[in-house]
């Protein structure tokens, strides 16, 4: 099966400045302990955790670069690539409510392997909380704008503000939004997961949505296909596999399992799907909504 990684993460925070990487202490992190993570992970590391998968094409994802220089991480990753074939496409920092959104966008335009960008939105920790980051009036009008840089959004934002991303979605219906991680299913309890898929139905209603399957590991605990398949099954059977991908998040999901494991894990959960839809999932998606 050829591959096209559709979200992992090349850098060096040994050179370049990612605050989270780099600061003490440490953040709160979903996954718990992340400093295994702290180091530069680049083209070789990524060779050596990816070896025995045909990997033909992957997409780096924005890495929290310093925001005082927003434009900096996109520049590296163009320089990257240049160098060494990698990435084939990236996913840059835009910070949407931002003074500096039309420059940072216009500079985006001048580098080829900016295809969209992502600004985590202020998220609730938990369902019910007060409207988030989605519904102020600067990051709306700075989602409404992506439609004239004819760049893409990728959105990682927990599920239950599915509903405000479908208003955002409203002010720009033509701009692709990617969903990253499967909308963050870490409740795993029963009403946890029906809210998780009633929220994911409702945002599959958008002809302008796609799923990215990834980051599905969960704190203290090994990644486990027992754990996961579910969350696979339903993420496919909503999008379908033309508007779903599967992504290893690397290096970061690498703190919950080997590249080995989750991508076995990919296969596994689709071996009796037909070869059309697993092509579509593990490279045809990524291909056509990245453009590569």
């Amino acid at each position: 099966m050829k591959i096209i990684d559709a979200h992992h993460h090349f850098w060096d925070p040994v050179a370049n400045y990612h605050p989270w990487l780099r600061d003490e202490p440490m953040i709160p992190f979903r996954y718990g302990d992340y400093s295994s993570i702290r180091k530069p992970f680049m083209p070789d590391d990524y060779d050596a955790v990816s070896r025995g998968w045909d990997i033909v094409a992957t997409v780096t994802m924005e890495g929290e670069w310093d925001p005082a220089d927003p434009v900096g991480e996109a520049h590296w990753m163009q320089d990257l690539a240049n160098r060494t074939g990698r990435p084939a496409a990236h996913v840059a920092q835009a910070w949407l409510d931002r003074e500096d959104l039309a420059e940072v966008l216009s500079v985006y335009k001048t580098l080829p392997i900016v295809k969209s960008v992502r600004h985590k939105p202020r998220a609730n920790p938990a369902p019910g909380g007060p409207a988030g980051g989605m519904m102020d009036t600067a990051y709306r009008e700075g989602f409404r704008r992506l439609a004239d840089s004819g760049l893409m959004f990728d959105l990682q934002t927990p599920w239950w503000h599915l509903d405000e991303a479908m208003d955002l979605a409203a002010l720009a219906p033509e701009t692709p939004i990617i969903l990253n991680h499967a909308g963050l299913p870490s409740d795993r309890s029963a009403a946890g997961l029906a809210g998780w898929e009633a929220a994911l139905r409702r945002f599959a209603t958008l002809p302008q949505s796609v799923i990215k399957i990834s980051g599905l590991g969960l704190p203290d605990r090994p990644w486990a296909l027992e754990d996961n398949r579910a969350i696979i099954r339903t993420c496919i059977d909503v999008f379908g596999p033309e508007r779903a991908m599967f992504a290893s998040n690397f290096p970061v999901d690498g703190v919950c399992g080997s590249f080995d494991v989750i991508f076995s894990g990919f296969d596994a959960a689709t071996r009796q799907d037909p070869e059309a839809a697993r092509r579509a999932l593990f490279h045809d998606t990524a291909h056509r909504v990245y453009g590569l």
